[in-house]
């Protein structure tokens, strides 16, 4: 009798820094069950808040041991008996995994996942997700923002900050954007942006901020009352299910549309996790979306 089917998989049993990602060549794939879809997984996309899941100070920790990952894109390999609305061999991108996208296979939830069309690629199906949503988060459901209105986008080369451009451009704002290098400065006006700066001189434009976190920051709050400031977090975990329906329906007509086009960065093979993980905090500069690729 034939044993499972066994995948290559990063997994992390301990909390701690990128060295805890570690590659196991034995993993079970796992089973759809009847409202799943089993991918298999072409690329990944790396997201900062997974390097802040990893090292255990997030507000939202996983149980262990666990496989990191959530964007995925890649062609179905099997469906659950509920799941009318794929089949094996369609090529589809994810915005949740079940059981984690650093993996040459995952499970997803049937309504998690979507047609990738042809006009995008595996990479770019996998960069939609975290970046994407979490953009129009922040652009439509926080900041509110209306055709007309001027938006200011602090280090808009990374997956995010490309994202936000597009975003903010389709719907008829004026957008500025910041990047440290001169390629990513490139990108930035190739993606939306009016106007771009670089963000290492100093005061280019009083040291604005306005999506993201790396690290405290001191405000004096009178400073914010004699302008009438607002400050507003944004957390994608916190979107209602309405919230989420209202953004998927935005961003699937970008795809249809045109407008959403994800910018691929560095990619990385999968046992290079970890060096990802490093790179994607440590980098000089973003310019593009981080993509693990499976070969």
């Amino acid at each position: 009798m034939a044993g499972p089917r066994l995948m290559r998989a990063i997994r992390v049993s301990e909390f701690g820094g990128p060295e805890v990602l570690r590659l196991h060549t034995s993993v079970p794939v796992p089973e759809p069950s009847e409202s799943q879809v089993l991918i298999k997984v072409h690329a990944c996309g790396v997201n900062p808040v997974e390097t802040y899941i990893r090292s255990g100070t997030y507000g939202r920790t996983p149980t262990l041991p666990y496989t990191p990952g959530t964007d995925v894109a890649g062609v179905v390999e099997a469906v659950g008996q509920n799941v009318k609305n794929f089949k094996r061999g369609d090529r589809v991108f994810t915005t949740k995994t079940v059981t984690g996208g650093y993996a040459e296979y995952t499970i997803a939830a049937n309504s998690t996942v979507f047609p990738l069309p042809d006009k995008l690629s595996f990479n770019q199906g996998a960069s939609i997700g975290i970046p994407y949503f979490t953009a129009y988060r922040a652009l439509m459901h926080s900041a509110r923002v209306k055709p007309g209105e001027i938006v200011l986008i602090h280090g808009a080369s990374g997956g995010v900050g490309i994202a936000a451009c597009q975003i903010a451009r389709a719907y008829g704002l004026q957008v500025l954007g910041t990047a440290g290098t001169e390629q990513g400065r490139k990108i930035v006006l190739n993606n939306g942006a009016h106007k771009v700066f670089n963000h290492r001189k100093a005061n280019y434009i009083n040291k604005i901020k306005i999506v993201g976190s790396r690290g405290s920051i001191e405000i004096n709050p009178r400073d914010t009352m004699k302008k009438e400031i607002s400050i507003i977090g944004v957390a994608l975990y916190s979107s209602s299910t309405e919230d989420f329906l209202q953004s998927l329906a935005a961003l699937l007509a970008g795809i249809e549309t045109g407008w959403l086009q994800p910018v691929i960065g560095p990619n990385y093979l999968l046992e290079n996790a970890s060096q990802a993980h490093e790179d994607i905090i440590n980098n000089q500069g973003a310019s593009g979306k981080m993509i693990l690729v499976m070969v």
